[in-house]
């Protein structure tokens, strides 16, 4: 499966809740994500990510999720793959086993919505700030330039300020400089 996405700062966190409404997306309530992102050992931050895969174990409502995410050469889209694990702790060992590096961690509160076969995330990422996620996944061809176009449009119709970024949550943390983000296992 292929994630295509695009991501925005939100200005007004009132403001795209009130438009979210109006366009008929029905959020969630508010989840606490925590996430421990790995890394390949050989990988350094501001090292190209096209064709590396990166790890990530989640936890959310007592569930862990491990994913990997493969990036293409195209900003937000890569292949994933994701099942869920019993064991944090378990995978954590298994994924370090794996010659992966805990890169740093990611705390945040999502609240999601589906319209047709968008996923819309709302994102109150800690020390960052609150952003917007659009994303498709795809399990055929499809042009990953075209369905960002459409998903920009999409987010354009909504009518508030955002700002579109292509950075990952955790680059976004890192130039923070969060000293939590840092905080591994």
């Amino acid at each position: 499966m292929r994630e295509i996405e695009t991501k925005y700062r939100v200005a007004d966190l009132d403001a795209l809740l009130e438009a979210l409404d109006r366009a008929g997306v029905e959020l969630g309530e508010p989840v606490l994500q925590d996430d421990q992102a790995y890394a390949p050992a050989d990988w350094d931050p501001g090292m190209p990510r096209a064709g590396r895969t990166f790890c990530r174990l989640r936890t959310q409502d007592g569930m862990h999720v491990f994913t990997t995410k493969t990036p293409s050469a195209l900003p937000m889209e890569c292949v994933e793959h994701e099942s869920a694990v019993a064991d944090r702790a378990q995978m954590h060992a298994a994924v370090l086993a794996m010659g992966y590096v805990p890169s740093l961690r990611i705390v945040k509160y999502r609240r999601v919505g589906v319209v047709d076969r968008m996923l819309v995330c709302v994102d109150l990422v800690r020390r960052v700030g609150v952003f917007l996620e659009l994303e498709i996944v795809a399990d055929d061809d499809r042009d990953a330039r075209a369905v960002q176009g459409e998903l920009a449009a999409w987010a354009r119709s909504l009518g508030v300020d955002l700002e579109p970024i292509s950075d990952t949550y955790d680059t976004l943390v890192r130039a923070a400089g969060d000293p939590e983000g840092d905080r591994v296992e």
